[in-house]
Formats: structure tokens, sequence, C-alpha cells
């Protein structure tokens, strides 16, 4: 469902999200760990505060 209404597939969600912590290593000189953490954080705010985007995001970040 989700895929459809946000115009991506899993595999185009997963390079972005890896385009995502690549830009978070090279402009905030994160590590690869703190990269992740910081999109886990990110993901569980959203989830947290905004629970009717749970599949949405889910369906970009994966379901960790």
């Amino acid at each position: 469902m989700f895929d459809n209404m946000f115009g991506m597939n899993k595999g185009k969600a997963e390079g972005q999200v890896n385009e995502l912590v690549d830009r978070l290593k090279e402009r905030a000189g994160l590590s690869d760990e703190q990269a992740n953490n910081v999109l886990e954080t990110l993901k569980d705010f959203v989830v947290e505060k905004y629970p009717m985007l749970q599949g949405a995001v889910e369906s970009i970040f994966g379901n960790k």
C-alpha cells in the first residue's frame, strides 16, 4: 500500500536509506553505528509522535 503511495519499492527505499546514512557520515562525521542510531532515533520519534505514519515509516526505513 505505502509502496505505491510514495512511489517506492523496497530496493529503492533501502538505497535511499543507505544514501541518508552516507550523508550523515559525511556531513556530520558519524560512524556507521552512530548514523544508524540517528536513523533509529528519528524513526522511533516519528512513530511515537505520529502513530498513523508507522506503516509508511516501516516501508521506508524497515521494521527493525
